[in-house]
């Protein structure tokens, strides 16, 4: 359903990414995981037609021009980073604005876009909060509202950036969850790029790695969250456990580990046992 080939983007003098290549079956989901800058968004970005790009990419067997906005609104959901919500606008008015690309520039919304955005509003336990403006949200109901918006757009491929900033360990738990939903209910095909490796891995059929713009790991998320490419491309010390669904990444204290290695145990802290 999506195809990235050989993708580069340049912003300024920086190549932000650099020939990466990728596939997303249909009902499909795809982590992108790598540490503060490595390109996660930039790649989310030229997906969505949001930053040129050079490389190729097609999504459902047809690549859209940089002009086809509206077409590619069809095709590809946005769920962005940082997304702009507007204090005094109602959550119903917000997910309506996901039905634009269904419409001519200077139509209004139509009753099959007021039912679709009410189904979303329902699914996503949002009905309540319909009147609500969006300056009146938690954290999780705005990023729920958020996510109803690209939903409601009903394209085959949903691109969520870093959907689970900011939230606690439980919303972003809700938002994943319900995303994987419809992605096994209506063949959504995911790219999801996060920074919570225990949740990429959770989540993520496949995982794939960015380091320095370039995709230099991919594959199942046990072959990839192992605890000398975490280290090696994330700079950080963890043991990898096995879940029931999949790799779990435990942080460990450095300092933790190098006592464990040279033999060191509860005697050698500064503060012993009274």
């Amino acid at each position: 359903m999506l195809e990235i080939q050989r993708a580069t983007v340049r912003l300024g003098t920086t190549v932000a990414l650099r020939q990466v290549s990728a596939q997303v079956g249909r009902g499909g989901w795809l982590g992108v995981v790598g540490p503060n800058g490595a390109g996660k968004s930039t790649l989310a970005r030229a997906v969505t037609g949001l930053v040129p790009y050079r490389g190729r990419i097609w999504v459902g067997g047809r690549e859209y021009k940089p002009s086809e906005h509206r077409q590619r609104a069809r095709a590809v959901a946005y769920v962005p980073q940082r997304p702009v919500l507007p204090p005094d606008m109602t959550v119903t008015d917000y997910v309506l604005l996901g039905r634009a690309a269904h419409h001519s520039y200077l139509g209004a919304e139509t009753a099959a876009d007021r039912r679709a955005t009410a189904a979303v509003l329902e699914r996503l336990e949002l009905s309540r909060f319909a009147r609500r403006a969006l300056g009146q949200l938690s954290g999780g109901e705005s990023q729920r509202a958020v996510l109803a918006r690209a939903l409601v757009q009903e394209a085959p491929v949903l691109v969520m950036d870093e959907p689970t900033t900011s939230l606690d360990l439980g919303h972003s738990q809700l938002v994943l969850e319900l995303a994987d939903e419809l992605r096994r209910e209506n063949g959504l095909s995911v790219l999801c790029t996060i920074h919570d490796l225990a949740l990429a891995a959770q989540y993520s059929e496949a995982l794939m790695v960015l380091y320095e713009g370039q995709a230099v790991l991919s594959g199942p998320p046990a072959a990839v969250l192992t605890e000398d490419n975490v280290r090696r491309f994330f700079a950080a010390e963890v043991e990898v456990l096995l879940g029931q669904g999949g790799p779990v990444i435990s942080p460990v204290r450095p300092t933790a580990r190098a006592e464990r290695s040279s033999g060191g145990g509860p005697s050698d802290p500064l503060v012993r046992p009274a």
